[in-house]
């Protein structure tokens, strides 16, 4: 099978809007997370990790304007991880290029617009860009339209699991030659009103509004909820031979991959952590390693009561209740939805490139019901050859990729 590997890399996040601002501020422990004041005042959760606005250097101020923040957000990273590669689509074969992005909502600031425009005047007050920018696809459509892309191409919608997934499912498509060359990741901006509003009924998030930057706080025993955050993470991924005939910078190898269901309910997971247990134990055997090779793991971490013990279970039960070093990166983000498990993969290509494990913040209180080895408040440098990257969503999706270091 064709050994799958990650030349370039894309950030727009909380933390910064290209990869060494983001991996410098989450090393060192900072928080990204804000008052949200667009929130509507009633609204139970005002607080948010919310990106600086982009403005992708191959569009012009019209086109931008026909665009939704989401796609703005997976093109830019696009863009960025595209460069970093060094591809020059003029030289290789556009059919052989493909692209996969995920997204949990897509462009839902655009679709609810478009509702409270046509309810207040009809139908001459909506866009006729509302459904363009607000189909989940269309940031997988943009990126390949910007970058002449012309082979697979598609978008996975698996909630908190998509960008993982997607992910995956481009390294299948290079293992089953149906690409040399895949763009893949994860966009959001679903921290909009609505969306606060929407999440907040639920009971999902955290509020305290008071320290935003201590409200998420994965794993602890005071956590209540998650909180909102929006950006895009985008990885370019080649067959390793492809990589080295071009002479191409390697990052590390996407190894293994796994993906199991809950089938339990639809915002709850499954208690025991059975459904993750299975997609790491598939991960790691695809990868060929034992989970004692595990160095380390960026957990789904969401900060509520319900996933961190349930995933807690899930380590212990893989790992033998001896789970290697694990932090979240939500701590400082917020929950990027669709995005999160493209950027927290970046994470752990950046924790093997550099040795350090970044953080998990406002861990102050262990949670005896999530014995978690957690990287706890500060940085640790260590040898990390491979590390494990999990991403659960609503619905029971779980998904959990598996990056060894190259060479």
């Amino acid at each position: 099978m064709k050994r799958v590997v990650i030349t370039g890399m894309g950030v727009v996040s909380p933390l910064g809007n290209d990869v060494e601002r983001f991996w410098t501020h989450l090393v060192s422990g900072r928080s990204g997370i804000v008052p949200a004041d667009f929130a509507h005042e009633k609204t139970a959760s005002r607080i948010a990790g919310l990106a600086e606005d982009v403005q992708p250097d191959n569009m012009d101020a019209k086109e931008r304007k026909r665009q939704s923040r989401c796609i703005l957000f997976a093109m830019e990273a696009s863009n960025q991880a595209w460069r970093q590669s060094g591809l020059d689509i003029a030289n290789e074969n556009p059919y052989r290029c493909g692209v996969v992005i995920g997204t949990g909502i897509g462009g839902v600031e655009d679709v609810s617009e478009g509702a409270v425009r046509f309810h207040e005047g009809g139908p001459r007050r909506v866009s006729p860009m509302v459904m363009p920018k607000g189909l989940p696809n269309m940031a997988a459509g943009v990126a390949a339209m910007r970058l002449g892309l012309r082979g697979p191409n598609k978008a996975i919608a698996t909630a908190c699991a998509s960008g993982a997934q997607s992910i995956a499912d481009a390294a299948m498509a290079i293992r089953c030659d149906q690409a040399d060359v895949m763009l893949a990741g994860g966009a959001e901006a679903a921290a909009i009103p609505y969306g606060l509003a929407a999440f907040s009924s639920m009971r999902a998030l955290s509020t305290r509004n008071d320290a935003p930057e201590k409200a998420s706080r994965p794993f602890d025993l005071d956590r209540d909820g998650f909180v909102m955050g929006e950006g895009a993470g985008m990885l370019v991924l080649e067959s390793e031979d492809h990589a080295r005939k071009r002479g191409a910078v390697i990052f590390g190898e996407l190894a293994g991959a796994g993906e199991t269901c809950d089938a339990y309910h639809v915002v709850a997971p499954r208690p025991d952590g059975s459904g993750p247990a299975m997609a790491m134990r598939l991960a790691l055997e695809q990868a060929g390693v034992m989970p004692t090779d595990v160095d380390y793991c960026n957990a789904h971490g969401t900060s509520t009561k319900l996933n961190d013990s349930s995933e807690a279970r899930a380590l212990q039960d893989v790992f033998n209740d001896a789970p290697p070093p694990t932090s979240s990166t939500k701590s400082m983000t917020g929950h990027l939805l669709g995005a999160a498990g493209a950027i927290e993969a970046i994470a752990c290509l950046l924790t093997i490139r550099d040795n350090v494990m970044h953080p998990s913040i406002n861990y102050e209180t262990p949670d005896p019901e999530c014995p978690v080895n957690l990287v706890a408040n500060v940085a640790r440098e260590a040898r990390i050859e491979i590390a494990l990257s999990n991403s659960l969503g609503f619905g029971g999706h779980n998904a959990t990729l598996v990056f060894r270091r190259h060479g």
